[in-house]
């Protein structure tokens, strides 16, 4: 089974073929076979393996990986996995488990928790590593402090660089961690960095005061997350010091975390995006899906009333021109595919950008000038089509007017709701789609409708 895994390494074998063959071994015991089969596997498709096993065999499949391999899976597993995965091991492996996480990654882990589970899963973690990860809990969440690991390797200027190198390897276990050696004075307080191209290149009777590079860029524990993905896209840095307000030392920033805080960000984005609010997945139970997909519908619902309410404002604007009903859905409708649109665009950008007011102004007139040019391009061709469906050039200028005149509304309302939020410091994700999409419908009928009875006795 092992060499058929190596010849077929590209996905070419089939993935159930590998499910039902992991099956079988647990189910007759082959202990060997199934490390053959796991050795022969990458780390994420073992945890894509775990995720597809019936329920009733993942307890012998945990059982016969060895420590390594548990804390390996633990990387590709939700939260709620993990948290199932540590239960079915028992609480003697799962200590040892917790042990070799990244603090950063074990402190994501219990937050949320009730007092009571975190106490049953860190009863037997050693005090000093439980005190490092309770530090970690207490700064805020989303900041540099919440994500930051503390496994790094301070050393003073005053090393020659041999030495250095012998202090390197004596941290062997950190060799996973480690892209940067930092130089810290008798107060713990950062001064300068060095790489290992600096070590590999410099004498070995050299000072560590000689090769370092003094005033390396910094975070403060209280930098937000998002800032430190930017900082280290911009620099294209392997890792980021995180110091305290007095330049101390406390943590690292990692790449390869800044790409989970990034990915992290972007699940919850598209969540609020699409007002479902929590993670849904494929293994998500439908009516677990649908109480977290409720409260944001809900709203919706009532909000949508409104348009309801507007409708009936206008009646007899509406019996007089019964046509008028016949360009409803394409107006609501077209103003908030609209405002979606310029809601991702700002959200994207955000994510991205750091914001000025002159950036912001730039965006704002861009996207008025996209709505204008939309608008008028839009409200041409649908008040063409109206006149020659309906025969009336009155009702082709109020579609065509009206039309123009939501989009140009819904584009700015896409625009400067995120923004807004954003300035208060809210996740401009919240500017859900279906929101935007819902406040849109109000103004538009409101805009339509308006025009529509300013022209109705030309209409009727």
């Amino acid at each position: 089974m092992a060499l058929l895994l190596k010849e077929k390494k590209k996905e070419t074998i089939d993935k159930v073929q590998l499910e039902r063959a992991i099956i079988r071994v647990l189910n007759e015991g082959k202990k060997d076979t199934f490390h053959e089969i796991i050795h022969a596997l990458e780390k994420y498709e073992i945890a894509s393996q775990y995720k597809e096993l019936p329920r009733k065999r993942k307890s012998l499949f945990l059982e016969w990986l060895s420590i390594q391999e548990l804390t390996e899976l633990l990387r590709y597993l939700s939260k709620d996995e993990q948290l199932s995965v540590l239960e079915r091991i028992g609480p003697d492996r799962s200590t040892e488990i917790l042990h070799r996480m990244q603090n950063n990654d074990l402190a994501f882990l219990l937050t949320g928790l009730s007092k009571g589970k975190i106490d049953d899963l860190i009863a037997k973690m050693r005090r000093e590593e439980l005190e490092s990860i309770l530090q970690i809990m207490d700064y805020p969440p989303k900041t540099a402090g919440r994500v930051m690991t503390n496994r790094y390797i301070p050393i003073s200027p005053q090393l020659s660089v041999i030495d250095a190198e012998k202090k390197l390897k004596t941290f062997e276990n950190l060799a996973h961690f480690i892209n940067y050696l930092y130089v810290v004075d008798e107060d713990q307080r950062l001064i300068g960095i060095v790489t290992f191209r600096d070590l590999l290149l410099a004498d070995d009777d050299q000072c560590i005061a000689n090769i370092m590079r003094t005033e390396p860029i910094q975070v403060d524990v209280l930098t937000k997350q998002e800032d430190v993905a930017k900082l280290i896209g911009r620099y294209d840095f392997d890792a980021i010091p995180v110091t305290t307000g007095d330049h101390v030392l406390v943590g690292t920033i990692s790449g390869d975390q800044v790409l989970d805080i990034i990915v992290r960000e972007a699940d919850e984005d598209i969540e609020m995006l699409l007002a479902s609010g929590k993670s849904i997945d494929f293994r998500t139970k439908p009516f677990v899906a649908a109480r977290r997909r409720l409260p944001w519908l809900i709203l919706l619902l009532f909000i949508g009333l409104v348009s309801g309410s507007i409708i009936s404002k206008f009646e007899e604007t509406l019996n007089a021109v019964v046509a008028l009903a016949f360009f409803m859905p394409m107006i609501a409708g077209m103003t908030g595919n609209t405002g979606t649109q310029s809601l991702a665009v700002v959200v994207r950008g955000l994510a991205s950008e750091e914001m000025t007011w002159k950036k912001t102004l730039k965006l704002v007139m861009r996207e008025i000038v996209v709505g204008v040019v939309i608008g008028i391009t839009c409200g041409l061709l649908i008040a063409i089509i109206a006149f020659f469906w309906q025969g009336s050039m009155v009702l082709g200028f109020v579609v065509g007017v009206s039309l123009l005149s939501t989009l140009i509304i819904g584009t700015i309302a896409g625009t400067i709701v995120p923004l807004l939020l954003n300035r208060f410091h809210v996740d401009p994700a919240v500017a859900s789609g279906p929101l935007i999409t819902t406040l849109n419908d109000i103004l538009s009928l409101l805009i339509y409708f308006g025009i529509a009875t300013m022209f109705l006795s030309q209409l009727s």
